[in-house]
């Protein structure tokens, strides 16, 4: 595991028990991309709108919790109830079923991301927090591929077994939080005036969803532009599993050098690099130009691992850390049914949604900057 500094204490014993415990969530995380399968085209669309909007909630909700429990306990909250929801889908027949038990599952689903942060948060300090951080993004962007090769194996038996998969690795992962994390501190109630995010807090929402809509747009869409260019059916399957192993080696190879800069130096230089990157595969109709640039885009994309949390965490006062980490991450929420639309648009400008999808992140990652120039 990359530690980015070369000795072994580097980082905390919590953190790298909090590691540990989200690359074994993630493992089994790859069921909900298959939502749609398993609830069928009719449903599909009623059933991922709600899964959004009850997952927006449950980030809030994570917060909230914070204020009164320890980011163990919620987090172990959080996995257990993703863990035992998950299981109701699993034996959900009915489409009413279905859809109860897909709210549930966005209810749970987002609890434990504000306590990851903010365990993270509470336990380094300085470029150790924003090595915490780092490793948080590489570990389960390499566990993910890992879940990919799960996903393969498991999928002739059913969509059922990739859910019940799922809820295993939630119950285990909640079981080893309580067993291992130290409990930290519980927050008393106290009387506090009503909240509001702060004027930086909002441009660097605006900026970080921004960003990810275009990362949205090209990871979505990438397999499809593939396709639209005449790559051979294997090819999206491949580009995808040699980008997984990319973003982690070009960390390896330049973070220690990136780590001396500032947060916004690196997010607004790393997103004119993207979006020049996404303008490439936009002007492009060849296959394997277009993967040339993904890849590139990959490795580059790496390199921010990790950024925005260590941002958040040092530009929060602490008493209100966990909401800036839930009202920074709800950017990917608004993201993610904004980007269909935008790329049907810009598609059907550019003659293919694949072209409409890197225009989409062309601009979006242009305007980071722009944004975060005055936060």
């Amino acid at each position: 595991m990359f530690t980015g500094t070369g000795h072994k204490g580097s980082i905390p014993a919590a953190a790298r028990t909090l590691l540990w415990i989200r690359v074994l969530n993630q493992l089994g995380s790859y069921a909900l991309a298959f939502l749609a399968v398993l609830t069928g085209p009719e449903l599909a669309p009623a059933a991922l709108g709600s899964f959004g909007i009850a997952a927006l909630i449950s980030r809030w909700a994570g917060a909230f919790l914070l204020d009164r429990l320890s980011p163990r306990t919620v987090l172990a909250l959080g996995l257990g109830l993703t863990g035992l929801s998950l299981l109701a889908l699993a034996s959900a027949r009915t489409p009413s079923e279905v859809l109860g038990a897909v709210v549930l599952v966005g209810l749970a689903f987002e609890l434990y991301e504000p306590a990851t942060q903010e365990l993270l948060a509470r336990v380094a300090t300085g470029a150790r927090r924003q090595e915490v951080y780092t490793l948080l993004g590489v570990c389960l962007s390499a566990s993910g591929a890992v879940a990919g090769l799960l996903a393969a194996v498991l999928l002739p038996l059913g969509v059922h077994w990739l859910v019940i998969a799922d809820a295993i690795t939630c119950l285990a992962a909640a079981g080893i939080a309580v067993a291992f994390l130290p409990r930290g501190e519980e927050r008393a109630v106290t009387p506090r005036r009503r909240w509001r995010p702060s004027l930086p807090l909002l441009r660097l929402t605006l900026a970080s969803t921004a960003f990810a809509m275009g990362y949205l747009a090209v990871m979505v869409f990438i397999p499809l532009a593939l396709l639209e260019r005449g790559a051979p059916a294997w090819a999206p399957g491949l580009t995808l599993a040699g980008a997984a192993v990319l973003s982690p080696l070009a960390l390896w190879v330049a973070g220690r050098r990136l780590a001396r800069l500032g947060h916004g130096i690196v997010l607004g230089g790393g997103t004119v690099l993207l979006g020049l990157l996404a303008l490439a595969m936009a002007l492009t109709d060849q296959a394997w130009l277009t993967v040339a640039a993904y890849l590139t885009f990959t490795a580059a994309n790496g390199l921010l691992l990790g950024r925005w949390q260590a941002l958040v965490a040092d530009s929060a006062p602490e008493p209100e850390r966990p909401r800036w980490f839930a009202f920074q991450g709800s950017s990917w929420g608004v993201a993610q049914p904004v980007v269909p639309g935008l790329v049907a648009v810009f598609g059907s400008i550019a003659g293919a949604p694949g072209a409409g999808a890197f225009w989409t992140a062309a601009l979006a990652f242009l305007a980071v900057p722009l944004v975060l120039s005055y936060s």
